[in-house]
């Protein structure tokens, strides 16, 4: 029989930095938009709050998105390394 395909996603480090940009996330998403509310003053005409929940809440997932990508990258890289190592030795 052969062996079942491992996931490399299911690594340790990879969970991890899913459960912390998920609370970003939900940090992002429920905390900020919540208490953005008591900003009670303008800038050019627009108030803060209005401006956190309409376009600071999108640029914070994006660059949840980004983090995600990198960082995931970057242990994809260093467990190809590791498997060679691993492979050579």
């Amino acid at each position: 029989m052969s062996e079942p395909a491992t996931n490399d996603n299911n690594e340790p480090r990879a969970l991890a930095l899913k459960a912390v940009l998920l609370s970003v996330m939900v940090l992002v998403s429920f905390g900020v938009c919540f208490f953005a509310r008591e900003l009670n003053f303008a800038v050019f005409g627009w108030p803060v709050h209005f401006w956190i929940a309409a376009q600071g809440a999108v640029l914070a997932f994006i660059a949840i998105v980004v983090v995600y990508a990198v960082v995931m990258t970057r242990l994809e890289i260093q467990a190809e390394r590791d498997e060679d190592e691993v492979g050579h030795g």
